[in-house]
């Protein structure tokens, strides 16, 4: 592996105190044949080869004033979706291939562990598994297009 691989995923860590770890498998001729990426306090999963996704952060409420009272900020209108959000920098895939269905899109049912897309990173194919359960309310990426570390792929209703 080159130096500026390895400088690259060190700075990864550094920027996201969420990423506990980062395992890279090769496999024969010096190949890439997986890589994981694991939030810190949370194991690895045992099919090999899989991201795990960040949820979004719960903000907690002041007991003084209601949600949205007195910050400027407008009470929310629908129910609190979920995000699921990139784990790296890459190119954004919303099925296995360009003829094939998405692994899921608006109105479909995500468990926790299913896979949601594929972020391809350092011509790694990358398959993205959601951490929360419910129903996709929202795609917020466009498929073959770059997305960064932390953007919105997916929104979810977890009521729903």
């Amino acid at each position: 592996m080159k130096l500026d691989i390895i400088a690259q995923i060190v700075q990864i860590l550094k920027d996201a105190p969420e990423v506990g770890a980062i395992e890279i498998r090769r496999g024969l001729f010096g190949a890439w044949s997986s890589v994981r990426v694991s939030k810190a306090g949370h194991g690895t999963n045992a099919s090999g080869g899989h991201v795990l996704v960040t949820q979004a952060p719960t903000i907690p409420q002041s007991s003084s004033a209601p949600r949205g009272m007195g910050t400027g900020e407008a009470p929310p209108a629908g129910p609190q979706l979920l995000e699921i959000k990139s784990p790296m920098v890459g190119t954004f895939y919303q099925s296995p291939e360009p003829a094939a269905q998405p692994y899921v899109k608006v109105g479909s049912r995500v468990n926790v562990g299913q896979v949601v897309c594929i972020i391809e990173a350092m011509k790694i194919m990358n398959e993205i598994e959601s951490e929360v359960g419910g129903v996709v309310r929202e795609v917020t990426a466009q498929s073959a297009q770059p997305v960064e570390f932390g953007q919105v792929l997916f929104r979810v209703d977890p009521h729903g």
